[in-house]
């Protein structure tokens, strides 16, 4: 299966700084052996979707709530997202569960939600860098993977040790495979057989530098890029040194 590389701009960029990042994206990406996905700002998804429209270059949101429509003052539903032009979504982000205590229940309704809209959710799990101290990184992540994936999941599962999140810090590759590792073997033992088909990205500060020695671990499928999504060149060297 190809790896996919994602981009999560987070809460960063403007309208009129959106066409040098995909600009150079959209001229970039054929030819590549990986699928690539942007995630711009809620407010920057249509028109980076227009720019994108006919490239290799899908477009995502980084977040969705869980009902269609309704009185939530804020939020955006899945169904906008489609609407807007986006094909995928990030759901359960460590940034989200910290930072809006988004409970794994929560993100399991998210991702159902996205599914009925039409999207491909990329559910996000990792642990803190207190619970990896204590030793209880697989419990932690095992738990989400439980809690955070809707019966008969057919999306993208992304790795992301909050210690290393914007910190300039990475998780070594041992620690990448070994985790990895633990979550193949959970996501075919909640979802069967169809649990070995679904692709694991790895996030964390994940950089040119780094790129081509964590996407060849074993059963990394790809990267959650973060800073570096904010830099076409950067994005685009990350992506070439993905295996097909």
């Amino acid at each position: 299966m190809r790896q996919l590389i994602a981009g999560n701009w987070k809460m960063n960029g403007l309208l009129d700084e959106a066409s040098a990042i995909v600009g150079p994206l959209r001229r970039g990406a054929d030819g590549l052996g990986c699928d690539l996905l942007v995630c711009p700002p809620a407010t920057m998804v249509m028109t980076v979707a227009h720019i994108l429209v006919g490239s290799a270059v899908a477009v995502g949101g980084q977040d969705c709530h869980a009902r269609p429509n309704g009185a939530h003052t804020g939020d955006v539903s899945a169904r906008m997202l489609r609407d807007a032009g986006a094909s995928w979504v990030i759901l359960g982000h460590s940034e989200r569960r910290a930072d809006h205590g988004e409970s794994d229940a929560a993100v399991r309704a998210k991702a159902a939600a996205a599914v009925a809209a039409g999207l491909t959710p990329i559910v996000c799990v990792g642990e803190t860098e207190a619970e990896r101290a204590a030793g209880r990184e697989t419990a932690v992540v095992g738990a989400q993977l439980a809690g955070s994936l809707p019966e008969g999941f057919a999306g993208v599962v992304a790795y992301e040790p909050v210690w290393a999140i914007g910190t300039g810090r990475t998780a070594t590759e041992a620690d990448v495979a070994a985790m990895h590792a633990f979550i193949r073997d959970e996501l075919v033992r909640l979802l069967g057989a169809a649990g070995a088909g679904v692709r694991i990205l790895y996030g964390g500060s994940v950089k040119p530098s780094n790129a081509a020695a964590l996407l060849a671990v074993p059963e990394v499928g790809g990267a959650l890029v973060g800073g570096a999504s904010l830099n076409a060149a950067d994005f685009l060297a990350i992506a070439q040194a993905a295996r097909g």
